[in-house]
């Protein structure tokens, strides 16, 4: 559906071996050639990378490692991010997440985050969903804040030690 409506999409892994497999897989899904960025990719070249897809014709995917496209990456040309695989920190994928969300963004943007029952993915992405919801509690829920931004109360009870939980079992 994405390639028959033309609709371009961010592919995220934290693998830079699966890099080069998801590009060839999506170029026969969309029918041309996509991008690929990860830590091999020179300095050099990752804005010229960037510019080919910002641009209106630009191509319909680009495949990316978490590590090497997590930051500082102006990718508003998506309308889609996929998760290939699911890392560990919530925070990094959400980085990752925001290169579709930056300054100047006009559409509508999917988040896909691919988990198979069954799998070690899948216990990742309870904890990921759990760490998420903790995070959540601690910072404010819908407001959320840096720790350098809570006052002194709040401060104590996120570090205060509850001792008859602790010592419970």
């Amino acid at each position: 559906p994405m390639a028959e409506r033309q609709e371009r999409v961010l592919v995220f892994t934290q693998f830079r071996s699966m890099t080069q497999p998801l590009a060839r897989h999506l170029a026969t899904v969309f029918g041309r050639e996509g991008l690929l960025l990860h830590g091999g990719t020179p300095v050099a070249r990752r804005q010229k990378l960037v510019d080919e897809f910002q641009q209106d014709d630009g191509p319909p995917f680009f495949v990316i490692s978490l590590k090497a496209g997590g930051t500082g990456l102006n990718l508003t040309a998506a309308s889609h991010v996929i998760h290939f695989d699911r890392w560990w920190n919530p925070a990094v994928e959400n980085q990752a997440t925001d290169r579709a969300y930056r300054i100047g963004q006009k559409r509508n943007v999917l988040v896909h985050k691919f988990v198979c029952q069954g799998t070690f993915e899948e216990r990742i992405d309870k904890l990921l969903r759990d760490k998420q919801a903790l995070a959540d509690d601690v910072l404010g829920g819908e407001v959320a804040k840096s720790l350098t931004e809570l006052d002194g109360g709040e401060l104590l009870a996120l570090l205060r030690l509850d001792a008859a939980r602790a010592l419970d079992g």
